[in-house]
């Protein structure tokens, strides 16, 4: 996607949200909008969202692609969220000038028929799998080895490298210190992390891991992983390249 293009789609699911325990739009027609290149933001039909809670706030944002947006406050009998909802009414892409969308954040809850996702929408091009391995895994850190397994969970995800999940038996936990560093995936769940401390360097936030993932990826659950980006891993003996990410 190039500044001042947008890519659009129909989505297929039936999208909810919900703010202060009241259900604020409701569609089996949502647009997928790519207002950001890495996922899809859900736009509503203006049929299909409970238009008496939008109060104008005065306030408008500009998009090089989809236009100017007005922005309201989101009112339920609760509680308000202010700016946190917007329409694209004289946008230059005629399908989003009767659509409205909402900050994801600001809303406390976001069902995809009647699973509640959470982060953000889920892209329907990424995929997560997560496969059982006997491949012989090595991490190492400035020559010491960190971790030893043959007993490994690869997990694949649409444009990130292959992560090697290591039972916590396979690694020197006694290396690794818990940080109180979360990060949430909409795919995976709420990781936690670790420092590495290595003959007197201390690496931060290079470990990770779930205790309780998301359905689709229980697999991983309870294993620990490590930025490929940062560490030497080796597999069956041959020493990986270390990718380049976002992570890097």
């Amino acid at each position: 996607m190039s500044r001042g293009r947008v890519r659009i789609e129909d989505g297929q699911k039936r999208i909810r949200v919900y703010l202060g325990g009241e259900v604020v739009a409701d569609t089996t027609h949502p647009k997928l909008v790519w207002e950001k290149p890495y996922y899809p933001t859900y736009y509503f039909p203006e049929a299909d969202v409970r238009l008496d809670s939008l109060v104008p706030s005065g306030h408008t944002r500009r998009s090089p692609s989809r236009g100017t947006a007005e922005l309201f406050d989101v009112k339920s009998s609760r509680r308000t969220a202010e700016q946190a909802a917007y329409r694209h009414s004289e946008s230059p892409i005629e399908d989003l000038k009767t659509m409205v969308a909402f900050d994801w954040a600001a809303m406390d809850a976001w069902f995809e028929e009647d699973e509640e996702v959470f982060v953000h929408a889920r892209d329907p091009y990424t995929r997560v799998d997560v496969l059982p391995s006997s491949r012989h895994i090595e991490v190492k850190i400035d020559g010491v080895t960190i971790a030893d397994s043959t007993n490994a969970r690869l997990l694949f995800e649409t444009g990130l490298p292959v992560r090697y999940y290591l039972p916590k038996t396979d690694v020197q936990m006694d290396l690794l210190t818990p940080t109180e560093t979360r990060s949430h995936c909409p795919y995976k769940g709420t990781a936690e992390y670790w420092s590495v401390a290595v003959d007197g360097n201390r690496y931060d936030d290079i470990v990770w891991g779930y205790r309780t993932p998301l359905p689709e990826s229980a697999g991983i659950g309870g294993m620990v992983s490590f930025y490929n980006e940062k560490v030497d891993i080796v597999v069956d003996g041959v020493p990986e390249d270390r990718p380049k990410t976002i992570f890097s």
